[in-house]
């Protein structure tokens, strides 16, 4: 059986991007391991499942293909990763009140409702809350 525990998002500052996913969009810090010369093994977690899957904080954006990776996602307007939540109203106006820069409001697409932001690590994140069917 495979199961998805760790999966990662390309960051350019290991700081910055703690405070965004911990203090903004509430993520709970998992690990924060030294690894030398500056660099970290950095992971999050939802705080509804402090067990399951782990966010990586990945220092990778300046690698050539992540960084043109990341360019060509952004121009095209498409979300790096995406994460569910139970009220996408709600958190789209908790996340503006705190300042977030959404590319894309919520914006109702049939089986769910989606909205998209930058997550100041040269990312678009994309939130979801599936509709009632």
């Amino acid at each position: 059986m495979i199961k998805v525990k760790l999966t990662s998002v390309s960051i350019d500052d290991y700081d910055k991007a703690l405070h965004f996913y911990t203090e903004i969009l509430g993520f709970e810090k998992k690990h924060d391991i030294p690894l030398g010369n500056g660099d970290r093994w950095i992971t999050v977690v939802s705080p509804a499942e402090p067990n399951g899957t782990e966010l990586l904080l990945e220092p990778n954006a300046e690698y050539p293909a992540m960084k043109a990776l990341k360019k060509a996602l952004v121009a095209d307007g498409i979300p790096f990763t995406a994460f569910e939540v139970d009220d996408i109203q709600s958190e789209y106006a908790r996340l503006r009140k705190l300042g977030v820069n959404f590319t894309m409001e919520p914006t109702d697409v049939g089986q769910s409702t989606i909205a998209a932001f930058d997550d100041t690590c040269g990312n678009l994140i994309q939130i979801y809350e599936l509709n009632a069917v």
